[in-house]
């Protein structure tokens, strides 16, 4: 089994954000397989299962905040027995311009709390990368400020364009590829 993390933040309120375009990739995976989510709750983490190319695939929101979410990727990777190389962290990236997205194997957490918090809890995990790019903030917005703004219904679905047309086949190519 894979297991594909979205992060960000639970709750109404950072629903539309920046900083929580990991949870729209995991829901529009769901969404794509009818597939509803389940909270599991021991494991502060909402789950969904679903079959991408005949490779199960769980799908994770941790339910901690961004700065926490080490401690649900610990909880699945060890209750599922998921190994390390079959874990894909999907996160939002200020360095990347908007709608844009960079996938590798592991690297520095460069400033992201959500990676910060997987990388002290699990610092033997040699995780796969999905970083989307958000874009910076025109001055004088502060970073924090800009990745909790609310996109436009248009913006988000420029997103699910990109997900579906460019980040799936990347997807459907990771689960196939024989690990080593």
């Amino acid at each position: 089994m894979k297991l594909v993390v979205g992060l960000g933040n639970p709750g109404k309120e950072y629903e539309n954000t920046r900083h929580n375009v990991g949870f729209w990739l995991v829901d529009f995976l769901a969404e794509s397989q009818k597939t509803d989510w389940k909270n599991e709750k021991s494991r502060q983490a909402a789950t969904a299962k679903i079959k991408i190319g005949g490779q199960d695939v769980l799908l994770t929101k941790p339910q901690t905040f961004m700065n926490e979410s080490g401690r649900a990727v610990l909880a699945l990777v060890q209750f599922y027995k998921i190994d390390p190389k079959d874990v894909l962290i999907v996160q939002d990236d200020m360095d990347l311009p908007e709608k844009t997205f960079k996938f590798y194997l592991g690297g520095r957490a460069a400033g992201h709390h959500g990676i910060e918090s997987i990388q002290e809890t699990l610092p033997d995990l040699e995780f796969m990368r999905l970083r989307i790019g958000i874009g910076r903030p025109e001055l004088p917005m502060e970073g924090a400020d800009w990745v909790l703004l609310k996109v436009s219904p248009q913006e988000r679905g420029a997103y699910r364009i990109l997900f579906e047309k460019e980040i799936l086949p990347k997807i459907q190519e990771w689960l196939e590829k024989p690990r080593s």
